[in-house]
């Protein structure tokens, strides 16, 4: 993928994905207490799931700069998913976010492609 030069702007794409693992960071996080009083979840085992996975969301958002970062990101849409065989809600949370996801990835790389286009074209300097 041909990129803009970084005079351009800032990636739309890193942009949007960041907030959408950060806001999802809350979420999982807020799973924990979830985790331990409705799904009788060792208390051990939900510190580690729900905090384990807001804190992997808030790093990931900072180091969205490579592809295997936002494969990663899909990777933690889909263990949010998961999550709902241990809290049914997870079901719709985690899929409301893959969904968010996708489309934060899929349109900042239009985006981008349109910018490099630009750019390429003598349309942007």
């Amino acid at each position: 993928m041909t990129e803009a030069p970084a005079s351009t702007g800032r990636s739309p794409r890193r942009g949007m994905c960041a907030a959408i693992l950060a806001l999802e960071g809350v979420t999982l996080g807020l799973t924990t207490p979830v985790l331990i009083s409705i799904a009788d979840v060792d208390t051990g085992t939900a510190l580690w799931v729900g905090l384990g996975l807001a804190v992997a969301c808030f790093v990931l958002a900072g180091m969205l700069r490579g592809e295997w970062a936002y494969a990663l990101g899909w990777v933690i849409q889909v263990v949010a998913i998961g999550l709902g065989l241990l809290v049914p809600m997870m079901f719709v949370l985690g899929a409301i976010f893959a969904m968010l996801w996708g489309t934060a990835y899929f349109l900042g790389r239009k985006i981008e492609r349109d910018r490099a286009a630009a750019y390429a074209n003598g349309h942007l300097t």
